[in-house]
């Protein structure tokens, strides 16, 4: 039995699967199996990652195009490892990563999860992307960020700390707290980030161990014309509160601040898509919610009369 399972979704990741795999079998820590779930690709994806099998720990599993969240939900019922991670097809391991966590598991035995900050990692003027051996950090020791430690259920209400390819769990954490809702088309690691803090404490390192790849395709950058956002951050604080386990709070007024922050960024982004109506739901929404800031009222009518951000 692996002691650490990765599970890769992918679709059409022909560009950068082989990069994300070899930064894995790149790892200090090698006792590992990777399960890369397709999701329907139509290009060479799986004919990349069947090169592999032969001869590393590295597993095809295929699916008909069902979304990231069935594909990463299919991988964790194949996973066989002690500890999960999870990692987007196109993102960057850096070589201590998996033995940096488990020394940290060893330190912290009441965590579920182990993550750590990461690098956005932008493409040049030529469309390439700098090198990961490019990316020093002497300058950030290897140590937890107290802020960000513990019962941070708290934290969560404000953003989406976590990047999933940074995590590492105990395999018990998701047996208890679920996997993720495949209902959800955006905010799913959100949503499961939720519910584990409510149960396990969690350590954030701060050197970081990822490469986050930046690109036009990302999920985040897709304007819908729900707000999960909102949605999903008043639907947890209206069923568990604003405060964690250890009694650490978020004071309402500023939490209700951020939400109203959110509702601006959804209204903003419809307005510059031309979806008039809905920017104005959202803007009403914004003052609603926070209104304090008399400033807000000021978006409607310069919606109307044809202002748009730029």
């Amino acid at each position: 039995m692996p002691a650490i399972s990765i599970i890769i979704p992918s679709f059409n990741s022909e560009k950068h699967i082989a990069e994300t795999i070899d930064s894995i079998l790149g790892q200090t820590f090698a006792d590992i199996e990777i399960l890369v779930v397709d999701d329907g690709s139509s290009d060479r994806t799986r004919e990349i990652v069947r090169s592999y099998a032969a001869s590393s720990p590295v597993q095809l599993i295929t699916q008909k195009n069902s979304g990231v969240c069935v594909a990463r939900n299919h991988g964790l019922r194949r996973a066989q490892g002690s500890y999960i991670c999870f990692m987007d097809h196109d993102d960057y391991w850096f070589p201590d990563k998996l033995e940096r966590q488990l020394t940290a598991f060893e330190a912290y035995p009441e965590a579920g999860v182990i993550y750590s900050c990461f690098v956005n990692w932008h493409a040049d003027a030529g469309g390439d992307f700098p090198p990961p051996e490019s990316f020093e950090f002497p300058e950030r020791p290897d140590e937890i960020d107290p802020d960000f430690s513990g019962w941070i259920y708290h934290q969560f209400l404000t953003d989406c700390w976590m990047l999933t390819s940074t995590a590492m769990f105990r395999r018990e954490v998701l047996a208890r707290c679920g996997s993720f809702d495949e209902s959800l088309p955006y905010s799913e690691d959100w949503d499961l980030w939720l519910r584990i803090s409510r149960e396990y404490p969690m350590i954030k390192l701060r050197r970081p161990t990822t490469l986050y790849r930046q690109h036009r395709l990302q999920g985040n950058r897709v304007v819908r014309d729900i707000d999960y956002r909102t949605r999903l951050l008043s639907a947890s604080a209206e069923k568990w509160g604003l405060c964690s386990r250890d009694g650490r709070c978020i004071e309402r007024k500023d939490f209700r601040k951020q939400l109203s922050i959110y509702h601006v960024m959804f209204a903003l982004s419809h307005l510059r898509g031309g979806k008039l109506p809905i920017a104005i739901k959202a803007f009403a929404k914004a003052w609603l919610t926070y209104p304090y800031d008399l400033r807000l009222l000021g978006y409607i009518p310069a919606a109307l009369l044809g202002w748009r951000p730029r």
